[in-house]
């Protein structure tokens, strides 16, 4: 009797795990387009964020922010943006070091480490000097470093 028992046992756990696992198999389906649809969500505020930064931008410059006060710096440039990931870019382009290219632009080499590291924004007089030598070529470059090398 005590057979019968066990084999009885172990053929309704076999049969529950096969139930089980059927249902669990469309549960993963189910998640994994539920998964899909998010990620598609996703994408879609990215570029809705995207296309709202864009929008603010061009706002002021088309006069639905109001014009900027007289004599402001706004007046005569246009805004300059900074990013990190380019700076560090020229400055490999170039070969330097961040101390040389720091030099180029004013301030230290450490200073050109936490703009690129993220972890500082160059003022809007650096980024004007910034402006100047991104234009540079790598033997300009190397020149005004030399040119300043001698003159010091």
């Amino acid at each position: 009797m005590s057979n019968f028992a066990s084999l009885l046992k172990a053929e309704i756990s076999r049969v529950a795990r096969k139930e089980v696992r059927a249902e669990i198999e469309s549960l993963r389906k189910a998640s994994a387009q539920q998964r899909g649809h998010i990620a598609a969500l996703r994408r879609q505020i990215q570029d809705l964020e995207r296309a709202l930064r864009r929008a603010a931008r061009s706002a002021p410059a088309h006069g639905t922010a109001g014009p900027p006060a007289a004599g402001s710096a706004l007046d005569s440039e246009p805004q300059r943006r900074f990013s990190a990931q380019r700076l560090a870019s020229h400055r490999s382009k170039l070969g330097l070091s961040a101390a040389a290219y720091g030099q180029l632009v004013g301030v230290s080499g450490q200073t050109i480490y936490n703009w690129e590291q993220g972890q500082a924004r160059p003022r809007p007089e650096q980024l004007k000097k910034l402006v100047a030598v991104r234009v540079l070529t790598k033997a300009s470059a190397a020149a005004q470093l030399q040119n300043a090398a001698d003159a010091g």
